[in-house]
């Protein structure tokens, strides 16, 4: 069975108090992303075969993104002074059309939301290896905050994101750097579905292998309830 590798440093394993707040109980897990290669081959577009001006551009100082979902609407403001790197890699995704009809497949309640994996697998191919140079932290991983996944060797960043739920503050010194921040929708984001848990092999949710492997038609078909993007769109930027 192919090693899973870790990108939101804890899936962590929580308990609720009498106060109701989330405690983590162990950090075993993180937001991981998967070490296997998806087999379909690539084809020819402008999403399977990004060109270098493409992936060169580089972002505003400052980049206003609203995400129309399946659960409704928020928007992320990412300041490049924070993660240059990682917001140029935002930047470009966006611009591309790249988040459209991506789902959140890893979503653990108290912890973070994850999305990021394209639901063509030709796409997918095509992205999951063009990482990008790690960034210093230079903001937090708090609530709201959000923050490129990455494998656990260095500069493996590539197209996987989440969301932290909570303070996870914690992550800082394993090196996730936050590109942006949650300004409006942040209901909606809690109210992502989060019910399928962990996923395999440690969980009952998705596979990321299989999710690479057989993109929407995988999800769709056995976790019909994640919910989506349905557009991401620039708003502004400025510089």
């Amino acid at each position: 069975m192919p090693r899973q590798l870790f990108i939101a440093l804890a899936a962590l394993v929580v308990s609720f108090g009498c106060s109701g707040e989330p405690t983590p109980r162990s950090a075993d897990s993180i937001p991981k992303m998967a070490d296997s290669v998806p087999k379909t081959a690539s084809a020819p577009s402008s999403l399977e075969n990004p060109s270098a001006e493409a992936l060169a551009e580089r972002a505003p100082d400052t980049l206003r993104v609203r995400f129309e979902t399946s659960k409704g609407p928020f928007t992320v403001v990412a300041y490049r002074k924070w993660a240059p790197h990682g917001v140029d890699r935002f930047y470009q995704l966006v611009k591309m059309g790249y988040f459209d009809d991506v789902r959140f497949f890893r979503v653990i309640s108290g912890f973070m939301a994850q999305f990021g994996m394209h639901g063509n697998p030709r796409v997918w191919s095509a992205w999951r290896d063009r990482a990008i140079p790690d960034d210093p932290v230079v903001q937090s991983n708090k609530r709201g905050v959000v923050t490129f996944a990455a494998r656990s060797t260095p500069n493996s960043r590539s197209t996987q994101l989440f969301i932290n739920y909570r303070d996870n503050s914690s992550l800082d010194a394993m090196g996730f750097a936050p590109i942006g921040v949650v300004v409006s929708g942040m209901n909606v984001v809690d109210g992502l579905y989060s019910e399928y848990g962990e996923g395999a092999p440690s969980g009952a949710g998705p596979s990321q292998e299989r999710a690479g492997d057989e993109g929407n038609e995988y999800l769709k078909r056995e976790f019909p309830k994640l919910d989506y993007i349905v557009k991401a769109t620039i708003v502004s930027g400025t510089k």
